[in-house]
C-alpha cells in the first residue's frame, strides 16, 4: 500500500537588526533567508510598524483611546476593543513593549496595503511569488492566552471555504471554511517566537494557497466578521448596559433585527406579557403593559433588533423592526 503525506516547514532566521522608521525590510529579509516561489513570507506588525514610522510619544491609555472605535468590554484593567481597522483586540492593538520609555507602537495604518508593498518588491528583487502575511497577537473568546493571527495579507488564500463538499462518508460540509491565513500567523509564531529577536518568517508547503503574481486576493481585512454579523458584538455586562440605554447609535453590534415570534417568545417569558401581532402582515408587535416595566420592554426590544412605538393608549406601544 502506498501512502500520501504532507509537509508544512516554517523557518525564522536568526541575525535581524533593529528595525527603524524608514528601515528596507525586504532588504533585512533577503540576505536571511533563500526564498522560492510558493512561500509565504511572515512578518510580525511591530516590525512593520516601526519601519512605517508608527512609533509615537504617547501613554498606553491615551493611544488606547484614540484608537478604539468603541469598546467591546472591559474587566478591571482588561479592556477589549474594536479598532479603527475593524480588529476587536485587547488595547486596540497598542504595544508598548520593546520601545523607548514613553512610547508605543501602534499598528499599520493599512496593513493588507503594507502587504502588497512588500509583496511587489519581493517580485521586483528576487523573481519570487510569494504571499505574505503580517501577524499580531491575539487572545480568543472562551480560550485561555494568545495567538498570531493574520492582520494583513497579499497574494494568498487567506481562507478556504469547504461548503458544499462532502467528507469521506459522504456528509456534505455547510460551514466549514479554515481561516488558512490566521493558521499560517500561529504556525509562523511557534518559530519566531516572543523574546527571540525573529521578526521574519517563512512557511513553506503551501504553494496552493499563493496566488499568481498579478492577484493580491482579498487581504486580511475580508477575515474581519462585520459588526452585525457578530453573534458577541458587547460583553455580557456591556450588552445589558447598552440596550437599557438605547441609544440608536449602539444597534449595529446587536445584529439584524429578530424574528417577531422570537421577540414575542422573549418579552413572553422575562416580563409575562403576551404581545399581539399587528400590521399589515403581522410584522409588528402590540404589548399592554404596567408602567413599571416600560423600561424592560425597551431595552428587550432593543438587544432584539426593534423599536418601541407610542400608541394613542398609555398602557400601550408598538414594536416594530428598527430601521437602518
Amino acid at each position: 500500500m502506498t501512502g500520501t503525506s504532507s509537509t508544512v516547514e516554517v523557518v525564522a532566521p536568526d541575525g535581524a537588526p533593529e528595525i527603524h522608521t524608514g528601515s528596507d525590510l525586504v532588504g533585512e529579509l533577503l540576505p536571511l533567508v533563500q526564498l522560492a516561489d510558493g512561500d509565504i513570507v511572515v512578518m510580525t506588525s511591530k516590525v512593520v510598524s516601526k519601519a512605517e514610522g508608527r512609533v509615537v510619544r504617547s501613554s498606553r491609555d491615551e493611544a488606547v483611546t484614540a484608537e478604539t472605535v468603541r469598546v467591546v468590554a472591559r474587566r478591571g484593567p482588561t479592556t477589549i476593543v474594536r479598532n479603527r481597522l475593524g480588529l476587536t483586540m485587547a488595547a486596540a492593538g497598542v504595544d508598548a513593549s520593546n520601545v523607548a520609555a514613553g512610547s508605543v507602537v501602534l499598528l499599520p495604518r493599512d496593513p493588507d496595503g503594507s502587504a502588497r508593498g512588500i509583496r511587489a518588491s519581493i517580485r521586483v528583487r528576487t523573481g519570487r511569488n510569494v504571499g505574505v502575511v503580517i501577524t499580531d497577537t491575539a487572545g480568543r473568546a472562551w480560550r485561555e492566552g494568545q495567538t498570531d493571527i493574520a492582520i494583513g495579507a497579499a497574494g494568498l488564500l487567506v481562507s478556504e471555504p469547504y461548503a458544499g463538499r462532502t467528507d469521506a462518508h459522504g456528509n456534505e460540509l455547510a460551514v466549514t471554511q479554515p481561516a488558512v491565513a490566521d493558521e499560517v500567523a500561529g504556525m509562523a509564531e511557534l518559530a519566531q517566537g516572543k523574546l527571540s529577536g525573529r521578526p521574519f518568517a517563512v512557511v513553506r508547503g503551501r504553494a496552493d494557497l499563493v496566488l499568481p503574481p498579478h492577484q493580491h486576493g482579498p487581504g486580511a481585512a475580508s477575515l474581519i466578521r462585520a459588526e452585525e454579523g457578530d453573534l458577541f458584538g458587547y460583553g455580557a455586562r456591556e450588552a445589558v448596559v447598552r440596550a437599557l440605554r438605547g441609544d440608536p447609535g449602539d444597534r449595529a453590534p446587536f445584529g439584524a433585527p429578530a424574528a417577531a415570534d422570537e421577540l414575542r417568545a422573549v418579552i413572553t417569558d422575562v416580563l409575562g406579557l403576551i404581545p399581539t401581532p399587528t400590521g399589515r402582515d403581522g410584522g409588528m408587535l402590540t404589548v399592554t403593559f404596567p408602567r413599571g416595566l416600560a423600561r424592560a420592554l425597551s431595552a428587550l426590544a432593543f438587544a432584539h433588533g426593534w423599536e418601541v412605538l407610542a400608541t394613542d393608549s398609555p398602557s400601550d406601544v408598538r414594536l416594530r423592526p428598527a430601521r437602518p
